[in-house]
């Protein structure tokens, strides 16, 4: 009798086991809140502490790692990068776009085959290679980026729900239908959902088109950067000759920052505090104007008569690199001067801007935020895709130059024949990549180092531990009760059911991350399924769309993110469109899932 009472009224029914999944589960929520601690440890911890109190046992904790899900999203990581390096993704911004004559044209032109993309290749990568294209189209049309980069990621959202292998999220959901049921969907089983609530979309953005902020772009603080440049000259008897720059005080100096030195050779070297000072030495400074030329008195300075006017007369290894704030940088609330980053890159902060507005303080004592827009000047070599350095830090102008050969019309090729063989059932989804996959690297369409590369090993981690999170919710019987709950509020009505499970997914998906929701929602939505007595797979798929419907904050998704900075964006800006938006999609998608797959009892 004890024990049945303290079962059902101080657990409510509910194992200790799954008491302790709930709270595993609102701890990873909260820390991913509240803290910049990398998703990929947030889930790993929490599968780790599952498995150390004995919620799941090994088999259990070690299923995500093997999950064709997972597989899926890394292999396809592969065949993105042959699309890439041979060509064909550079060949379809450079053609697609064209030079409508007036915005909303553009933003047809735009969002329509970008959106077509994203339906079969990564919304992460598209996003970094259409943001670069667009701030070129931009000023070609005399339209404000900001015009532009919100669409832009609005399209490559709603594009993912077009196909099975869009998002991560599809494959979850397609994944744990086939495991709960022994049945297979389709990889175009979301295509006519997902099209109307593209429809839907693109026509809402273009109606509200004057919601989208007119910001000024980030790259405008900085095109007078020379206006902020002195050049001051060592004299030949000047008493620092033969110190280091660091022992002379003129390495770090107040209100700038030394970014160039010549010597009466005209040779540059190496900027750093062990070079020695000589006569005739041209020091290039940058920053506050009024406080460097404090130094003439200081340190015995000239002004040269040579002022440095372009980076081609400075050093032509080096070149000026915009690079924005991510928003979980470990450089957020520091200054450059407190981190390691421009000694261990071998670069030089010029200057800082925020909103479209250059800082008008030193650059290295500015505390950052996110979304903050740098300045550098960097060696041309730098590799500013390294992870060491997106981890912290977004940089602009994607250089990377691909001749377009042979090997372009393989790739596509390789491509074409995925879709088509997992389109018709002739191989599974997990076949048909892992074979398009194979095939890249077999015609050298990448080498196995640029496939490695194009992988995203943290968010395959994340998606494993995200489904491990989701297989403890089911076996603890938290998705049941839930179902259950959702039942009681609704009755027993499908429709009800769907949205408000729906609704649901949607809301925790503007401020968790839409992967982790799905693994977290997937069991309860196909539970409440069972309990109303339909077949799930229609309701699953009205997930998909709900949980991709990620609009409203620039926390929501990688792409929401990619955008911030380049667009000059504000928090609010994302709310503005991005809440009526998210709410048209998901109810758009609930009534196109009904018509499409009418619901059938079991």
């Amino acid at each position: 009798m004890t024990t049945y009472l303290f079962n059902n009224i101080f657990l409510w029914g509910l194992s200790i086991d799954a008491w302790i999944t709930i709270a595993t589960v609102m701890a990873v929520i909260g820390v991913m809140l509240f803290t910049k601690v990398r998703t990929d440890a947030i889930m790993l911890i929490a599968i780790g502490v599952l498995f150390a109190l004995g919620v799941l046992d090994a088999k259990e904790m070690c299923s995500g790692f093997s999950a064709g899900t997972v597989v899926v999203t890394g292999v396809l990581g592969v065949v993105m990068a042959g699309l890439r390096y041979t060509g064909v993704l550079q060949w379809m911004l450079k053609h697609v776009f064209g030079l409508p004559d007036r915005y909303p044209t553009a933003l047809l032109r735009m969002m329509v085959p970008v959106s077509m993309l994203s339906a079969f290749l990564s919304n992460t990568m598209l996003t970094m290679l259409f943001s670069n294209v667009l701030k070129r189209w931009s000023r070609k049309l005399n339209i404000a980026p900001s015009k532009l980069y919100l669409p832009m990621m609005y399209a490559v959202q709603m594009g993912g729900v077009l196909t099975l292998i869009g998002t991560s999220t599809n494959i979850i959901v397609a994944d744990y239908y086939g495991t709960a049921t022994g049945k297979t969907m389709n990889m175009f089983s979301i295509l006519v959902p997902g099209a109307l609530c593209l429809f839907v979309g693109i026509l809402f953005i273009i109606a509200v088109r004057r919601w989208l902020p007119d910001r000024k772009s980030p790259e405008e603080a900085f095109e007078t950067a020379f206006d902020y440049t002195v050049e001051l000259r060592v004299p030949s008897d000047n008493p620092n000759i033969c110190k280091t720059l660091g022992e002379a005080g003129l390495f770090h100096v107040k209100g700038g920052n030394l970014i160039d030195i010549h010597h009466f050779d005209h040779d540059p070297s190496v900027l750093s505090e062990d070079e020695f000072i000589m006569g005739g030495d041209r020091l290039l400074y940058t920053g506050q104007i009024d406080e460097i030329l404090e130094l003439k008195e200081t340190h015995n300075l000239v002004v040269s008569d040579h002022h440095v006017r372009s980076m081609n007369e400075i050093n032509k290894n080096y070149e000026l690199r915009i690079a924005f704030v991510n928003f979980y940088s470990k450089l957020i609330g520091k200054t450059i001067g407190d981190s390691s980053i421009e000694r261990d890159n071998n670069m030089v902060l010029v200057a800082v801007a925020r909103r479209g507005r250059r800082i008008e303080a030193p650059p290295r004592e500015v505390e950052l935020q996110a979304g903050d827009t740098l300045l550098f000047e960097c060696p041309r070599k730098t590799n500013t895709y390294a992870k060491h350095l997106t981890s912290q830090l977004q940089f602009s102008d994607f250089q990377e130059v691909v001749k377009i050969g042979p090997n372009a019309i393989v790739s596509s090729l390789i491509m074409t024949a995925m879709m088509i063989l997992t389109a018709l059932n002739v191989v599974s989804l997990l076949h048909g990549t892992v074979l398009a996959a194979l095939a890249m690297l077999l015609f050298r369409c990448c080498t196995i180092n640029q496939a490695m590369d194009s992988v995203s090993w943290r968010s395959l981690m994340s998606l494993a531990g995200s489904i491990v999170l989701g297989t403890a919710i089911a076996k603890t019987g938290i998705a049941q009760m839930v179902a259950l709950t959702v039942v009681d509020l609704v009755g027993t009505q499908p429709i009800l059911v769907m949205l408000g499970v729906c609704l649901a997914a949607m809301l925790i998906t503007q401020i968790v991350e839409n992967v982790a929701v799905t693994a977290m929602f997937a069991p309860i939505m196909y539970q409440a399924a069972m309990q109303v007595g339909y077949e799930p797979a229609p309701f699953l798929l009205a997930l998909m769309i709900a949980a991709n419907a990620s609009y409203a904050t620039p926390i929501a998704a990688s792409p929401n993110m990619l955008v911030y900075g380049p667009g000059g964006y504000r928090f609010t800006d994302y709310m503005r469109i991005g809440i009526p938006l998210t709410i048209i999609v998901t109810i758009t998608g609930v009534a196109a899932v009904i018509l499409a797959y009418p619901l059938v009892k079991l």
